[in-house]
């Protein structure tokens, strides 16, 4: 099996180095990589290809969450886990609109954070333990939302966005759907038109936003 390869992001050295240690010691880890703020994470995601960030929020230059939604939007492949102390439903949501595939607090216990790696990596969401019921009911409001969001999709449009705005590459939509590659470009190009938005990224904030991609 190949190895999740992980980079770290904190500004807080203590931090960054007991995650290092932690993943690097775990079977089926290897830490590729570490940065100290969000536009340090950016230079290293790029010459490291990793397959999930652990990334801090409050950090100098640039935060975690705009350093997410630049990594998600350039880099489809790549989750990012936020591990933070920041707990508020606003910064949450911000962190999920950015791209984010799960969102610890720091309190978290070393397997719960190993958990949150590999469940990323495997396409899911994790939310620690006393965010879940809070975030459960936040993606609650957020379906409501959603059925009434962007009447002009068809079904089929519908389908897509939900995997597009939950992080899927157009192939992996492609897999999931059943579809052809080039149905699933047609789709994809159609939702950009419809939703009036310049590209990928656009389109999934304005479909998270909508209560997209957070089943």
């Amino acid at each position: 099996m190949t190895d999740i390869r992980v980079v770290v992001v904190d500004d807080h050295r203590i931090v960054r180095d007991g995650l290092v240690a932690l993943l690097g010691a775990l079977d089926g880890m290897e830490v590729v990589g570490t940065a100290s703020d969000g536009v340090d994470a950016l230079h290293v995601v790029e010459e490291t290809s990793p397959d999930v960030v652990v990334m801090d929020i409050q950090m100098p230059q640039l935060d975690g969450i705009e350093a997410t939604r630049r990594i998600t939007s350039r880099h489809e492949s790549v989750r990012v886990v936020m591990l933070t102390m920041n707990e508020d439903d606003d910064t949450v949501l911000s962190a999920v609109r950015a791209g984010a595939s799960g969102y610890l607090l720091k309190g978290s216990g070393a397997e719960e954070v190993s958990n949150a790696v590999r469940a990323a990596y495997a396409g899911g969401m994790v939310f620690g333990a006393s965010l879940a019921g809070r975030v459960a009911a936040l993606f609650a409001g957020g379906a409501r939302q959603q059925s009434r969001a962007f009447p002009e999709l068809s079904d089929r449009e519908r389908e897509v966005l939900e995997l597009l705005a939950a992080g899927r590459s157009n192939d992996a939509i492609a897999g999931e759907l059943y579809l052809s590659n080039k149905t699933v470009r047609n789709a994809v190009s159609s939702i950009y038109a419809k939703l009036h938005a310049a590209g990928r990224a656009e389109a999934i904030i304005k479909a998270r936003e909508a209560g997209f991609g957070q089943g």
